[in-house]
């Protein structure tokens, strides 16, 4: 394996090899391919006539509404994309990067102690640097996101308080964690040789591990309230489908979601032999206690098929063969100077710049990904059928249709490139849902759309 890569790296490695050209290249292909599939997806979203199976779930007007969001999102994600790809090709042809690393360079020898005038030292305030200028540049469009589309279809929940104290606290977070792990990132490159993917690699699957250990207690709560179920038949009838399955659950959560929003799902985290379920409080007010029960069933199903372990075999298998091919990019000389980086090879500009070059095979990963996705879902889907919740499960599926407006019917290859969960017509066929009584939700709110049916995705 080593002499494979190392022959690749050789051939690669040519001098005048134009990446820049080609890195911009692959961007503005693959924004003009998306930009494409947008566009059958929106020529979708024009339609106003109900998908045949839906024509007794969802009611014109609940149906019009979804149709009049999803262009709205279609409109926004072409505008924040055109955006975000004018702000990569500024970065490259103005060649931010070398001088945004000049400039860190020059604070660490004014400011810093000479301690930490190394290469470690140096990325990590290159990258916080990089980061503040990418939640600056990325404010806009958050803002109108939450307090525009959001506000207009009335899903968001937010003040800009709330807002602003998001922004910070994730900052924070952001310089809190990345000094120590990008330090470790970099150090085992630096003593490690030639081979120092595999040591990387093993590096990333324990901060995996890491990550989901602390998320629920010191990450979570930074943005959230977790708040213990109530005693109730919500909470019995949760614990004892767990037990049914065998689950290992620790703990059953309800999250204060709505404080930021409407939409609601259902989710559990943790490690193998400790377990947490979490679920949205808008979830819990708009829906009956065997619906909730039955989303549960739902998302177990997806941890005893071993989707979740499965998921991260994966992810742990891509890991490997991003880093391993990173070690072909490392030392390329030419890649570094057709960016500006004539005197010095950073190894974490390096990455960065790598990362785009794997853009195009990343998005076949992602492709496939969403393929085998949309299979375990459906999966899923029979396992909670098969312990008895088909209609709970139907009934659910429609209700946060409604309550989340999502997308009732898609391009096949919009679908195929970007959902990794099926739309409700699929579901509901695979189930063989059969409607007896329009499904309502419970809603005090004077709404929506809920007095008839629709759904959403798990």
């Amino acid at each position: 394996m080593m002499d494979i890569l190392q022959r690749l790296a050789r051939f690669l490695d040519r001098p005048l090899f134009p990446w820049k050209k080609l890195i911009i290249g692959f961007s503005i292909g693959q924004f003009l391919f998306e930009g494409f599939l947008g566009l059958r997806q929106y020529r979708v979203l024009q339609k106003t006539v109900r998908p045949k199976v839906l024509e007794h779930e969802v009611s014109q007007e609940v149906f019009d509404k979804s149709q009049a969001y999803g262009r709205a999102k279609a409109k926004f994600g072409l505008v924040s994309n055109i955006y975000g790809q004018i702000q990569n090709i500024a970065f490259y042809q103005f060649d931010v990067l070398p001088k945004l690393w000049s400039w860190t360079g020059s604070l660490l020898l004014q400011f810093a102690p000479a301690r930490f005038s190394g290469e470690i030292s140096h990325s990590i305030v290159f990258i916080l640097s990089f980061i503040v200028i990418n939640s600056i540049l990325s404010l806009p469009t958050s803002v109108y996101h939450t307090f525009v589309l959001e506000e207009k279809f009335g899903f968001n929940k937010q003040t800009p308080k709330l807002f602003v104290t998001d922004i910070i606290k994730s900052n924070i977070l952001a310089f809190t964690l990345v000094p120590p792990i990008l330090a470790g990132f970099l150090a085992i490159i630096q003593k490690t040789g030639s081979q120092f993917f595999y040591y990387l690699w093993m590096f990333g699957a324990g901060l995996q591990v890491f990550m989901i250990t602390i998320y629920p207690i010191a990450i979570l709560p930074l943005f959230n309230k977790l708040s213990p179920l109530k005693e109730g038949k919500l909470k019995t009838d949760v614990e004892a489908l767990a037990k049914r399955l065998n689950f290992p659950l620790h703990e059953l959560y309800v999250i204060d979601g709505s404080k930021r929003s409407a939409h609601s799902n259902a989710y559990f985290f943790g490690l193998p032999w400790k377990k947490h379920i979490v679920i949205y409080d808008t979830l819990i007010e708009k829906s009956e206690t065997q619906e909730v029960v039955a989303v549960l069933a739902h998302e177990l199903g997806h941890w005893s098929l071993g989707h979740t372990t499965k998921l991260f075999g994966i992810s742990q298998v891509h890991f490997f063969y991003i880093f391993a091919l990173f070690s072909v990019f490392i030392n390329n000389n030419s890649l570094y100077s057709d960016f500006g980086f004539t005197n010095s090879h950073p190894i974490i500009v390096g990455f960065l710049l790598f990362s785009d070059v794997l853009g195009p095979m990343d998005t076949i990963i992602k492709l496939l990904m969403n393929i085998l996705s949309r299979q375990f879902e459906f999966q899923a889907d029979e396992f909670a059928n098969g312990l008895g919740y088909n209609a709970e499960l139907a009934r659910s599926l429609i209700k946060l249709q409604i309550q989340n407006l999502s997308t009732m019917d898609a391009d096949w290859a919009f679908a195929s490139y970007h959902f990794s969960h099926p739309i409700l017509s699929e579901r509901l066929k695979a189930l063989k849902w059969q409607p007896t009584e329009k499904v309502e939700t419970k809603s005090d709110e004077k709404t929506d759309v809920a007095t008839t049916t629709g759904r959403d995705e798990l």
